[in-house]
């Protein structure tokens, strides 16, 4: 069969495998939103505390992402990312039977273990099969797979619940993702060359790391100052976005405009939607027209404006609210391509620890804004109880959207810093090979301009 034989359309298979664990991951993350009412009937939850259940998830995942890089480079993808399948999909069947709260939580916190490092080793695996300059349109298309997995967790999973309850539902999705992880054991391989195929044309090498190169790598990795622009950027754009489609958008909707879960779910279904279509869109935008940096900037100006736009009035009409959300999806595209920023100013050898280090700032976002937003909410509460549900004030809610629009200005500025220290570094670079006479190589210059600073956190000095 020529798809198995031919490397090239190999790879796109052993992806999809690898694909639908990470769709797995990001039902699970997003699912709390559907399930609010009943998990905050079944374990008699605040608002801070569902916050909190929904929060342990990140703060694992997100405490796991620098070691997941280093277990991608030095393991390998394929054997990391079956071993963190098993896990999570244990602590799914254990969540789906969970009688008390801290057993759910605890179960929730293992969910978050196991998923930790499948997104990594994803982009591990492209580095190993894919050439540099598709990298961004492969992280544009994994991410448009969190973006199939947020429909999923929308008004599939309502219609699921509503029909066979929440607790057979995932247990349901537990058993079948432990199905994927055995045929992902079975098919996917780490490399060309460990699925017995000769290297690819454009496809940089990848060398397993000795201990001292892993201390060497990350230590670049951490002093590198667009990094840590980087993931406050995704600290802010990725948390808030995980925090409104995955826990408080729906209740939003369902006690703003008195309108059923499954309802409300097709609302933040559109924003699952436009995280389908944002990232692989600006990916393969910026691969082809070399403007990456650009079109962060614009879609910073987008998505802060869409957040504000309910902080400031509250119950907006619901084809606005849609709106919103999908164009909320559409606009993280744009801060996806921050992790190929970061990727490209290291070697490729140690892609797994640079995307690792970015992640791990994201989910550090995903694990404080909802309980942080929960707790505005609580100090909006009125005090009444329906079905064992907090119902919560317009105004509570435009605070926490409130919350989330100054996250959303802090990314904007984030990329702005970028724009600002590319063109910077491309001027002072263009100027100095006029005088001389020279072609401009822009990263020989932010080289030079990051040991003029007294940072020596770029590319050369991970690669030299």
């Amino acid at each position: 069969m020529r798809l198995w034989h031919d490397p090239l359309r190999r790879r796109w298979l052993l992806w999809a495998i690898l694909g639908v664990l990470f769709l797995l991951v990001n039902v699970s993350r997003l699912s709390t939103a559907v399930l609010s009412e009943d998990l905050m009937a079944a374990f008699g939850t605040t608002g801070a505390q569902l916050g909190t259940l929904h929060a342990v998830f990140f703060w694992v995942y997100a405490a796991m992402q620098i070691p997941s890089g280093l277990l991608a480079d030095r393991i390998g993808p394929r054997l990391t990312a079956t071993a963190g399948a098993v896990v999570m999909n244990v602590g799914v069947v254990w969540f789906s039977v969970a009688e008390g709260y801290l057993a759910a939580t605890l179960a929730r916190g293992l969910i978050g273990l196991g998923g930790s490092v499948i997104f990594v080793c994803v982009l591990r695996f492209c580095a190993n099969w894919y050439r540099t300059d598709e990298f961004a349109t492969m992280s544009g298309a994994t991410f448009a797979v969190a973006g199939f997995g947020g429909v999923f967790a929308t008004t599939p999973l309502a219609l699921a619940v509503g029909r066979f309850g929440w607790r057979s539902t995932v247990a349901g999705l537990g058993v079948f993702g432990l199905a994927v992880t055995v045929v992902a054991f079975a098919f996917v391989r780490n490399s060309p060359s460990a699925a017995g195929f000769e290297p690819l044309e454009g496809v940089p090498g990848q060398e397993v790391l000795t201990n001292a190169q892993l201390k060497s790598y990350l230590a670049a990795v951490l002093r590198d100052r667009w990094l840590w622009v980087v993931s406050v950027m995704l600290f802010c754009s990725t948390g808030v976005n995980i925090t409104l489609f995955g826990l408080w958008g729906v209740p939003y909707v369902v006690q703003t405009y008195d309108v059923t879960v499954t309802r409300a779910s097709t609302l933040t279904l559109l924003g699952g939607l436009g995280l389908m279509v944002g990232p692989p869109a600006v990916g393969w935008l910026a691969d082809r027209l070399e403007r990456r940096l650009e079109l962060m900037v614009a879609g910073g100006v987008c998505y802060t404006c869409c957040l504000a736009l309910i902080a400031v009035v509250g119950n907006p009409p619901l084809p606005v609210v849609g709106a919103v959300f999908l164009v909320s999806g559409i606009s993280l595209g744009a801060f996806v391509l921050g992790y190929s920023v970061v990727q490209e100013r290291h070697p490729s050898s140690a892609s797994g620890i640079s995307t690792g280090a970015a992640n791990a700032a994201a989910f550090t976002g995903a694990a404080i804004f909802p309980t942080l937003m929960g707790r505005a909410l609580d100090a909006y509460w009125t005090g009444d109880l329906v079905g064992g549900v907090r119902v919560y004030t317009e105004t509570g809610y435009r605070i926490a959207f409130g919350i989330a629009t100054v996250a959303g200005a802090i990314a904007f500025a984030c990329t702005g810093w970028l724009y600002y220290r590319e063109k910077r570094g491309t001027a002072s670079l263009t100027d100095a090979a006029a005088s001389s006479g020279e072609n401009p190589d822009p990263d020989s210059d932010e080289r030079a301009d990051e040991k003029t600073n007294g940072d020596d956190g770029g590319r050369g000095v991970a690669g030299e």
